[in-house]
């Protein structure tokens, strides 16, 4: 089985693949402080829950956007399950042509997540991820990676509406009944959720205008299904893109 490492900057998404069937995923706190022998003891906790035996793993793969993170996840695969990890970044075959200027800017998750895209939808498309930053990432009909937009995201920006005003409580992201809200609490849900699916959908329908043949829009992230929901662009919802890119990844390297 194959256990693939989904590290951002809020979240760590981990799943387990049968082949190309996801048996389990699981989602934790991003820790930059965790120890190897903290992640190690945490997997074999999720592991012992959900049933399975700490020997049945044979690969792991790790996508990263924090890098003081990648030692210790290394130094867990390595003490705890004997495998070294397959590691996203220079090197590693992803199939994908990056035509950013510098291609080594692009987050490791970017290029996941376009990978998966292309790979289960075809293209042309556009991928909304809802992460700690909200992405959007272009990808042509021939599988090139053409750039995108970066916009903070929900909960940061959420946590900071909390933070700088001194009156305003932290709110549930849930989707109020009325937009015009008549108390302060759905008065912030209805700024926080409208607000950003009119962010979302002004942003992807700038990005079409600059594509030849209409792309697909697929959306991913925590909160994707919250937004998708009330948007007019967002067509396909796949919470777990990343996670099924890493899967691709992997196959991909190991092939000989």
């Amino acid at each position: 089985m194959l256990l693939a490492v989904d590290v951002g900057n809020t979240n760590i998404i981990l799943g387990i693949y049968d082949g190309d069937k996801l048996v389990v995923s699981w989602r934790v706190s991003t820790n930059r402080q965790q120890t190897g022998d903290e992640h190690g003891i945490i997997l074999k906790n999720l592991f012992h829950q959900s049933g399975l035996r700490d020997d049945c793993l044979s690969g792991i793969i790790i996508s990263s956007v924090v890098p003081p993170l990648m030692f210790s996840l290394e130094e867990m695969a390595l003490r705890y399950f004997n495998i070294e990890p397959l590691v996203v970044g220079p090197g590693v075959k992803t199939g994908l042509n990056i035509l950013y200027d510098n291609p080594r800017e692009v987050g490791a998750d970017r290029i996941v997540n376009a990978v998966a895209g292309y790979e289960l939808y075809g293209g042309p498309l556009i991928i909304v991820d809802f992460g700690t930053a909200t992405t959007f990432d272009a990808i042509s009909q021939r599988g090139h990676y053409l750039g995108g937009a970066i916009a903070p995201g929900i909960a940061i920006s959420t946590e900071a509406l909390f933070q700088r005003a001194a009156k305003l409580p932290r709110v549930e992201l849930v989707r109020p009944k009325r937009v015009i809200g008549r108390d302060t609490i759905t008065s912030m849900q209805a700024g926080i959720i409208y607000g950003f699916v009119g962010q979302v959908d002004g942003i992807v329908k700038r990005m079409i205008k600059e594509f030849d043949v209409a792309p697909k829009i697929i959306a991913t992230g925590g909160l994707a299904n919250l937004i998708a929901k009330e948007s007019e662009t967002l067509e396909i919802i796949n919470p777990l893109l990343t996670l099924e890119g890493l899967r691709i990844i992997y196959a991909r390297n190991m092939a000989k």
